[in-house]
């Protein structure tokens, strides 16, 4: 732990005293009392973490079916809310069937070892989340990282791998730390020429990434070539807990009967189901809510390139100011918490060393004043040049 806070990645928890929005009260370390902040740092991309249908449905649902549900699914744990929610899931995504899970991280973990054994493969991006490198671990299959994006290099591992039995492609969606998304239509052209499966973790793109929300398979027009999604409800879709697999039918089938997280954690409570069933609604009620999250995200990111900023190209609300220094990324965290905006800077090991970064995450719920005082705030703590202040953003 010394060597941790000696070397500038020490993580620390800020409470925060309000429901989780836009604008926020965060308990000062020193004064412990509440200071009011401007949330950049949140995965509530459509606003929907304090929507008042949300909390009415999640109660709605507590009052009807309890708190929780004190079982796993096949014994005593599944209520017909769970089974509409696997449907709702299901219908919005075009999918098969639905099995959900107390967390995406769950989810990962339960799949690959569930479905792929000794005379299997996988390929997977150096790049994705830690669920799916822990849940990869978990399998008996070979493992093939290919390099981040690297479309040569995974046509490369398509073909080390050809006498596999199955092969297995698994990506993020969108990768958190860098807000940059797969080449899902080269990955599924790879996939159908070499015969193997995909396996994508939308968790960063469900509710608000394509034209109606249903994530990165939607907005490249490859539904088709994606046999499995997982992803969360703890993000755009109310941002509570819980996680879920989508896809063919016969697989989501065989996770049921097989996949240890499923079958030994505790069924997702009620008023999570709840509120999850009416955010699912209010994506397809309100798609203004994903216009104007792509309204914002475009002005944050056009307006930081002004400043002198080198922001990664694209269009995701995720927008990572790379700093390199993870001493100096922990400082400027700090300093922007002091002046009402709050952020948290990602350091080793939850980004390469040398890569510190604070990941700045646009909403729905925002209005244009507060991404114009984000911008100057961060335009006066950290300088695009290094010229002033403790150093400048590098490309990523």
């Amino acid at each position: 732990m010394k060597e941790i806070r000696e070397a500038g990645t020490w993580k620390e928890e800020r409470s925060i005293i309000t429901p989780q929005r836009p604008h926020i009260e965060v308990v000062d370390g020193e004064s412990g009392l509440p200071r009011p902040s401007l949330n950049l740092c949140a995965n509530n991309y459509l606003g929907l973490a304090d929507h008042p249908e949300v909390i009415d449905a999640a109660c709605q649902a507590m009052r009807e079916y309890g708190f929780g549900m004190a079982s796993v699914r096949f014994i005593c744990g599944t209520q017909d809310l769970h089974r509409k929610l696997e449907e709702c899931i299901s219908k919005f995504l075009g999918t098969g069937d639905t099995i959900l899970y107390s967390s995406c991280f769950d989810a990962n973990g339960g799949l690959f070892e569930t479905l792929l054994g000794p005379a299997d493969a996988i390929l997977t991006d150096e790049l994705n989340h830690a669920s799916i490198i822990d849940g990869v671990r978990l399998a008996r299959a070979r493992r093939r990282i290919f390099k981040h994006a690297d479309m040569s290099d995974l046509r490369l591992g398509l073909d080390e791998t050809k006498d596999a039995r199955i092969r297995l492609i698994v990506t993020d969606g969108v990768f958190s730390m860098q807000g940059d998304l797969a080449n899902l239509p080269e990955i599924c052209r790879l996939a159908g020429e070499k015969g193997a499966l995909v396996v994508v973790d939308d968790s960063h793109a469900t509710g608000f990434v394509g034209p109606g929300g249903r994530g990165t398979p939607e907005h490249f027009g490859v539904q088709s070539g994606v046999d499995i999604i997982t992803s969360t409800l703890g993000k755009a879709l109310g941002g509570g807990t819980g996680g879920f697999a989508s896809g063919r039918a016969e697989i989501i089938a065989l996770l049921r009967q097989r996949s240890r997280p499923y079958l030994f954690s505790n069924s997702i409570a009620p008023p999570i189901a709840g509120g999850a069933l009416k955010a699912l609604e209010i994506v397809q009620r309100e798609p203004e809510r994903l216009e104007n999250l792509r309204r914002n995200t475009s002005f944050f990111r056009e307006a930081m390139t002004q400043r002198g900023f080198s922001i990664s190209p694209g269009g995701h609300p995720i927008v990572p100011i790379v700093l390199g220094d993870e001493k100096l990324t922990v400082r400027a965290a700090r300093e922007l918490r002091e002046r009402g905006v709050f952020v948290v800077g990602f350091t080793y090991p939850v980004v390469p060393k040398g890569k510190a970064r604070i990941r700045v995450q646009i909403s729905a719920a925002h209005i244009r004043e507060d991404l114009e005082t984000a911008v100057r705030l961060f335009s006066e703590v950290v300088s695009p040049t290094g010229q002033s202040h403790p150093s400048g953003p590098q490309g990523i």
